[in-house]
């Protein structure tokens, strides 16, 4: 696995993956002086290009291959996730209609805050049924910023 760094908005994001795909995407407040690699494979180097252009506003959607580990049922929600347009958001319950089980909005809810693809599997877009921001295990600020970035920065939240 390769790991790389860069600076956005939102602090430090770090990128992991090997030609697979793209297995993690983090942000941090903390400089980390952990090494990367100047050697990207070609996941990892497309993910950095196209998060780059996502924070400039030059971008909507992501094509790059992904890799990420968890369990069949997080693999589904992120999954379902990835069907959330940008500029659009979804509450969690809505979300768990989708999947076939409103009664599972807990553990849609759980799987989405294990989401380890930050922003491209839009977890961030995910919202409470009365359109509160609750839970982004990146911060609410970010999640706010996030969605006012993809509002066009109007700072005018929809729910659907």
């Amino acid at each position: 696995m390769t790991t790389t760094i860069f600076d956005s908005p939102l602090g430090q994001v770090r990128v992991t993956g090997d030609n697979n795909g793209v297995s993690r995407i983090s942000c941090t407040d903390v400089s980390s002086d952990e090494p990367v690699s100047t050697a990207l494979p070609e996941p990892v180097e497309q993910a950095v290009a196209q998060l780059m252009d996502y924070f400039g506003g030059s971008r909507q959607t992501f094509d790059f291959l992904l890799n990420p580990a968890g369990t069949p049922f997080q693999q589904s929600v992120w999954k379902a996730l990835l069907d959330v347009p940008y500029g659009t958001t979804l509450s969690y319950l809505a979300l768990s209609r989708r999947l076939g089980d409103e009664k599972a909005i807990r553990a849609v809810a759980a799987a989405n805050g294990k989401n380890p693809l930050w922003i491209v599997v839009p977890c961030h877009r995910i919202i409470g049924s009365d359109g509160s921001l609750t839970g982004y295990a990146g911060g609410l600020w970010r999640k706010k910023w996030l969605l006012e970035h993809e509002q066009g920065g109007s700072g005018q939240l929809s729910l659907f």
